[in-house]
């Protein structure tokens, strides 16, 4: 074999999973067709559980420049309507305002960090596979040759070459009504509301800043982030006729369509890169599996959606630390039967529910008097507390529930494990920083902390942790003892006596009994064996 895997494609969610499989121990390779780093920003942050999951990889801090945990916002939108979180006993919507070029500049030294082989201006042009691996032809800058691997991912976006290559279908909707136009510019001083921070716009009032501003002509948006030109969007409703590079004077045009007013747009100061971006139309498409032989697909090349609301990133880079742990399992020769199938029984479901909610959004900031009414209707229902805890639940990703087999009963299992404090000889810790390498965990919180006796046939794989629930953390509810049970918009239980976490921070079982019988030691022995192979 030339390698482990080839992942196709070194944007962040290519990054991401050869970062997860070098974790594990595992060779990958990444081809990246672009020479380096692309200059065009096509995000401007995190949103979702994905800020949590970085922590947990000790990656947060590198982005945010911020020693302390993530915090979850206390405000956000849903198709241009605002969620209140301030009420929610435990706000699972966590956001991190970074532009995608530094995320993928952070992830890309990561990986460099673990030794992982990144080969810039290589792209895929070829594939054929047998029963042991995957040969994929590409063309690089010194001709064309051949890699031999296990497994080939694509990352390689929305019109990726390894999906059309593999066979694998795309099917889905392409709309061509909708224009958006974005641009870093400079707004005058005297425009920006000094209590609010948005924009006091003549003849028109006070436009917010981080929200999307629905009119019945279209949407704007003014995004002024710290350090950065800010950044202003429009949506208009209307087939695209220009042809032309955008300039600034078509933004300031479609600004006075969508507000009915002009406003001062100059153009953005300093060097650069500085965005000026005309998006025609969309498209809602899921790949109809995620995987062909020994080719899978994550990220983007699985499925493609509206940004609104920002679930790009949440969606694929979970996807990769998902699919990291267990593609590694397979090549070192313990995965149990089914468990690298379980990546697309898993995550593919949970992409259906981001179109669903993409799609949901798109409609309420859709011109019309009837969507009007819709919007009012539903800014009611945001008025109660169980309705925004659920949209907020569904933004984050914090509702998702994976089957984790017989005897799944307690509240945690096939959740995300919650954001517990602990005490150990050493010291308090965070539950984040014992997840940092990416291996399965055993926390064991018992009175005689003997469960560690259940590990020796699987110890090469899963690491124990004894220690003391020290208080619950931000994220959990404050000063009650228990965790939520993320996704019911219920406070749930005590915190637990034990965790089995699979590498991607869902439970795979757990126990509240503080002295743990023989039927649970049995559970956390079939809990092992159904996730991480059968005991050595």
């Amino acid at each position: 074999m030339s390698a482990d895997v080839v992942i196709a494609g070194g944007g962040p969610n290519g990054l991401m999973l050869a970062c997860e499989l070098r974790l594990a121990g595992v060779r990958p390779v990444v081809l990246e067709r672009l020479p380096a780093r692309t200059t065009e920003n096509r995000a401007n942050g995190l949103v979702g559980q994905v800020v949590r999951m970085l922590d947990r990889r000790g990656l947060y801090e590198r982005l945010s420049g911020d020693p302390e945990p993530p915090r979850p916002a206390p405000h956000f939108m849903f198709g241009a309507l605002p969620l209140d979180l301030t009420a929610l006993d435990d706000n699972p919507l966590y956001t991190l305002p970074v532009p995608q070029l530094r995320i993928e500049e952070v992830l890309e030294r990561r990986a460099a960090e673990l030794g992982v082989e990144i080969r810039r201006g290589h792209e895929v042009v070829g594939l054929s596979q047998d029963d042991a691996s995957v040969t994929v032809e590409i063309s690089g800058p010194a001709g064309a040759y051949r890699l031999r691997a296990r497994y080939l991912v694509g990352a390689d976006g929305g019109h990726s070459v390894t999906r059309k290559l593999s066979g694998i279908g795309f099917p889905g909707v392409t709309r061509d009504d909708t224009v958006s136009r974005t641009a870093h510019v400079t707004v005058p001083a005297e425009l920006v509301d000094p209590g609010t921070g948005g924009l006091d716009v003549p003849g028109y009032g006070v436009v917010p800043p981080f929200t999307h501003h629905r009119t019945e002509r279209g949407l704007f948006a003014y995004a002024p982030f710290p350090a950065r030109p800010a950044l202003v969007t429009t949506l208009e409703w209307e087939p695209s006729v220009e042809q032309a590079p955008m300039t600034l004077d078509e933004l300031r045009g479609s600004v006075r369509r969508v507000l009915g007013v002009d406003l001062p747009l100059d153009p953005p100061a300093g060097t650069g890169p500085h965005l000026m971006r005309r998006l025609a139309g969309g498209n809602t498409r899921l790949a109809d599996r995620y995987r062909e032989g020994r080719v899978l697909l994550a990220g983007d090349a699985a499925h493609v959606h509206s940004a609104i609301g920002g679930p790009g990133l949440n969606l694929g880079l979970q996807d990769t630390v998902n699919l990291g742990w267990k593609l590694a399992a397979e090549i070192h020769g313990w995965g149990p039967p089914g468990l690298l199938d379980s990546y697309e029984s898993e995550r593919r479901p949970v992409a259906q529910r981001v179109v669903m909610h993409t799609q949901a959004q798109a409609a309420l900031i859709a011109p019309g008097a009837e969507v009007t009414a819709l919007r009012e209707l539903f800014a009611e229902l945001l008025g109660n507390g169980d309705a925004v805890r659920r949209v907020a639940d569904l933004m984050a990703g914090g509702d998702i529930r994976y089957a984790m087999g017989p005897g799944d009963t307690h509240p945690l299992t096939g959740r995300w494990a919650p954001d517990l404090a602990l005490d150990r000889p050493s010291g308090p810790v965070r539950l984040a920083e014992l997840t940092r390498g990416a291996r399965p965990l055993l926390l064991d919180l018992t009175d005689d902390a003997s469960l560690a006796k259940e590990l020796p046939g699987w110890a090469d794989r899963v690491d124990a942790v004894a220690a003391r629930p020290r208080r619950p953390a931000a994220g959990t509810t404050a000063d009650s003892g228990t965790t939520a049970d993320v996704g019911s918009g219920r406070p749930a239980h005590r915190s637990p006596a034990a965790l089995l976490l699979r590498p991607d921070c869902y439970v795979a079982w757990a126990t509240d009994s503080a002295r743990p019988g023989s039927g649970e030691r049995e559970a956390l022995r079939a809990a092992l064996a159904r996730w991480f192979g059968a005991a050595a």
